[in-house]
């Protein structure tokens, strides 16, 4: 293991084991047997060896999430990705908090590739007629609702003890953007989920007769139509 791993993997088990979810680069060093000039020379500083703890601990989330075994039904594995990520949020606290932060306003590529996952989760319920609203719209309030269950969990333990909010909290948004699997809408709703399918299957398999211009723009229209009536 090099250096860099080294104090890194030390930082993130220090986190997890300190009371006040802080550490000092001083623990770090002695902890990871390294000087402060090591440090500071791989990281710059505190706040870039916690800003790259906060990218190790999405790489470690991302392995979790790709290693999960998509099943034949998209809607199973969407509620699976809700539970697996208030798992993680509840074993790795001080992480997860840090990884959320306000105080890390720049995305790692890790961060960005977990939304991209979400979206990805959500553009499979759209293929089979399931998503209201476009994958989008549906990853942003998936994603709002899922961080902040989890958050509250792990940061007031005290107030939110109902073992049934996370299930509660995530059933209700699946219920605002999903479609029951036999559902029957109603003629003036049917457009939504049926320009949100469509889109998907234009992303996936864009029509030669069209120009990449006009394909761009049918899927603007699709989206816009998708998201309107899924408010």
């Amino acid at each position: 293991m090099d250096t860099r791993t080294r104090i890194l993997e030390v930082t993130a088990r220090l986190l997890a084991d300190s009371p006040v979810g802080d550490v000092s680069t001083q623990a770090v060093c002695e902890a990871a047997r390294v000087d402060a000039a090591d440090l500071y020379r791989h990281f710059g500083d505190k706040a870039g060896l916690l800003a790259a703890v906060v990218d190790h601990g999405f790489k470690e989330y991302l392995e979790r999430k790709r290693s999960f075994v998509l099943s034949d039904d998209p809607v199973r594995d969407l509620v699976a990705g809700w539970d697996g990520h208030v798992t993680f949020a509840l074993e790795r606290p001080h992480l997860y908090r840090l990884m959320y932060s306000s105080a890390i306003t720049t995305a790692s590529v890790a961060a960005v590739e977990t939304y991209r996952l979400l979206t990805s989760r959500l553009e499979r319920c759209a293929a089979v007629g399931r998503l209201r609203v476009s994958p989008h719209v549906a990853a942003q309030r998936v994603m709002a609702a899922n961080v902040g269950v989890a958050l509250m969990l792990i940061t007031r333990p005290g107030t939110f003890t109902d073992p049934g909010l996370s299930h509660a909290i995530r059933d209700a948004v699946y219920g605002e953007i999903l479609l029951p699997e036999d559902a029957a809408e109603p003629a003036g709703e049917a457009i939504g989920p049926t320009a949100a399918r469509l889109g998907e299957l234009l992303r996936r398999h864009p029509p030669p007769s069209l120009s990449p211009a006009e394909t761009a723009l049918l899927q603007q229209w699709l989206t816009a139509l998708s998201d309107d009536s899924g408010h």
